[in-house]
């Protein structure tokens, strides 16, 4: 499921790095049945009688996002931290960062224009709402295929119900979310189908627009899918599939010279690379060196030192890389420190409280960051009326922590930091990237000064992750991916608590924070939901366990010259430019061959071009 509210915030931003940017920065309470839905033999296929009056709706007026200029061909040259435990996208170890690379060649039903918001064609090309609000109607397109060839149908979909209420893919969000939120696929033809709800719900799109599963490939499921399909090359309907791979090396996608949709109007001149190549680059600095040679085309200079300092170099000044400072409009993502709250020193709200304000994120912001990132005030900030602007993060104040850690009867130790009952207030912060060292170095050592130890722990994004998702942390340090509206059941439910391979990393079970996200799931009022919204933030502000910290309202790249990317750069939603992959905002860019043969041979001839530095303010927010 790739529609992006129904992409719950399982991406490590912290650690993203698939486009050479590794220095960047439902209401029941029921257990899931994990019943499975039949799939008809073909030769039993049932249909149902369509209703009377349904409106179906088209987009193809919306603006394109594209440029005609674009160019088809080449091979981009990417590099991830660390080599991804699995190539499923469901069940154990699954939920990394590379896993956006696989779902974003798996197309949806329908998407959002990322200007405009409106709802565009993916694999449905009409859709429709039902009177009861709790169904939508859908119109395949009837040349969709699989990268195999078979042709996409609606008993993909029906199948769909079956692989994810499965108890065999261990993946218990999915058992939850398809058991409790999709009741049922309707079948009219083979290409015509509607998606019902179990209830009506705002913005019903945004959540019935799913993806297909391929019937033919899984078909019957057993106790053996997780290791059979720990590596197998999936089927999908996008534009690029995985081609080859070397496990702790490499992964190369092949782009589908054939493509079904190719010609498709906000598909087209889009995903113009022939071949993306992930090479495993476990070191940022060798990222750096890598890029400096060309053997990666793009990197990240989100960070202060590259975009000030490191960047200034004769690469950059003889014009043969490029960079470009690009403002997007998009929903913060939750970037901090999340506490771990079965850990019995942060049960005490007054100690996570505490630790809020030993951490001296402004000073980071001004001394390591050159204030060219900002404070995220809350977890949840961007999302317009849904999020609540009155919440303010905790600042740092030795004074405060003094009287927290007093009145819960703490006392300093003769090393300075706060002791009780023989237990130290020490915990170790587990974070990935090595070039987020400085900003910890400062915390920790303001956090010394207000009685508090860190003690940092880094490990390879991968094994961080796996960390995180079992619960073994005491604060982990990340950020995840945003929703087009908030979602707070996987993260802050009881539900999810104190059990592993849940979004619920700090462990929080409060029945009052349950009760909110359980009426929020259930309301269709609008403005019921948006209230409901503000109070569970407040909410989860006060439980104190998360520690909101940075917030970069923009991308900022370096790229050989060869990349060459449309007039308008990119859209309001992009989050980087050089996204080979997304749906909604990917594959803009493009490789010119001849410039890359033409920059080649001016360094060896010592030939310079006019520097490039492009500050695109478009869609800043003032």
């Amino acid at each position: 499921m790739k529609f992006k509210i129904l992409m719950v915030g399982l991406i490590l931003l912290l650690c993203f790095c698939l486009s050479g940017c590794g220095n960047n920065d439902t209401q029941e309470n029921d257990e899931p049945s994990g019943l499975k839905t039949h799939v008809l033999p073909k030769e039993e296929k049932e249909y149902i009688v369509l209703p009377d009056h349904i409106k179906w709706l088209i987009n193809e007026s919306d603006p394109v996002f594209s440029s005609e200029k674009a160019q088809k061909g080449g091979i981009l040259h990417s590099a991830i931290t660390s080599f991804p435990m699995t190539f499923r996208v469901v069940g154990p170890d699954s939920n990394g960062s590379f896993r956006s690379a696989i779902l974003d060649n798996q197309l949806s039903l329908i998407n959002i224009h990322p200007n405009t918001d409106n709802i565009i064609p993916e694999l449905a090309t009409h859709w429709a709402f039902g009177d009861d609000k709790k169904t939508m109607y859908f119109k395949l397109d009837k040349s969709a295929r699989w990268s195999d060839g078979t042709p996409v149908t609606a008993w993909d979909y029906v199948y769909t119900l079956e692989f994810m209420r499965s108890e065999h893919i261990i993946a218990p969000w999915y058992n939850d979310y398809y058991t409790k939120e999709i009741e049922e696929v309707l079948v009219y033809d083979d290409y015509t189908i509607g998606v019902k709800s179990t209830k009506a719900v705002p913005d019903l799109y945004l959540k019935l627009g799913i993806s297909p599963t391929p019937r033919h490939y899984f078909e019957t499921l057993d106790e053996t899918f997780v290791q059979t399909y720990n590596w197998k090359i999936v089927p999908n309907t996008g534009t690029y599939e995985i081609s080859e791979f070397k496990k702790g090396k490499f992964i190369k996608f092949k782009r589908k010279k054939d493509w079904w949709a190719k010609d498709r109007k906000y598909f087209k001149n889009r995903f113009n690379v022939d071949i993306v190549v992930f090479d495993v680059i476990r070191d940022g600095n060798l990222q750096w060196e890598y890029f400096k040679k060309g053997k990666l085309d793009v990197f990240g200079l989100t960070m202060p030192k590259y975009w000030h300092e490191k960047s200034k170099i004769s690469l950059f000044q003889k014009g043969y890389i490029n960079k470009i400072w690009f403002f997007n409009d998009q929903e913060r993502s939750a970037q901090g420190m999340w506490l771990n709250q079965d850990r019995e020193i942060f049960k005490d709200r007054r100690l996570c409280y505490a630790f809020a304000n030993a951490m001296n994120i402004e000073k980071v912001i001004d001394k390591v960051l050159r204030k060219d990132y900002f404070r995220l005030p809350q977890a949840f900030s961007g999302y317009g009326r849904y999020s609540d602007d009155n919440i303010k993060p905790r600042l740092y104040d030795i004074a405060k922590v003094n009287d927290l850690m007093t009145s819960a009867g703490w006392t300093r130790g003769s090393d300075g930091i706060w002791q009780k009952d023989g237990k130290r207030f020490s915990v170790k912060v587990t974070y990935s990237f090595e070039e987020h060292m400085p900003r910890l170095v400062v915390l920790k050592e303001d956090a010394l000064k207000a009685g508090i130890e860190l003690l940092l722990e880094r490990l390879d994004s991968t094994a961080m992750f796996k960390k995180f998702l079992e619960k073994k942390h005491d604060v982990a340090w990340m950020g995840w991916s945003t929703n087009i509206r908030p979602s707070y059941w996987q993260g802050w439910h009881s539900d999810n608590a104190h059990k592993p391979q849940t979004n619920n990393i700090t462990n929080t079970d409060d029945p009052r924070l349950d009760e909110l996200i359980d009426n929020y799931r259930a309301s269709l009022n609008e403005e019921e939901r948006i209230k409901l919204s503000l109070k569970i933030q407040n909410a989860i502000h006060e439980t104190g366990a998360f520690v909101p910290t940075f917030m970069v309202p923009y991308v900022r790249l370096g790229y050989w010259r060869w990349l060459e990317l449309p007039d308008f750069h990119g859209t309001r939603r992009s989050e980087s430019l050089f996204d080979p992959f997304s749906s909604m905002t990917g594959g803009l860019f493009w490789i010119n061959v001849e410039k890359k043969e033409e920059t080649l041979y001016a360094m060896k001839s010592d030939r310079t071009f006019l520097p490039v530095v492009i500050k695109d303010e478009l869609f800043k927010k003032e």
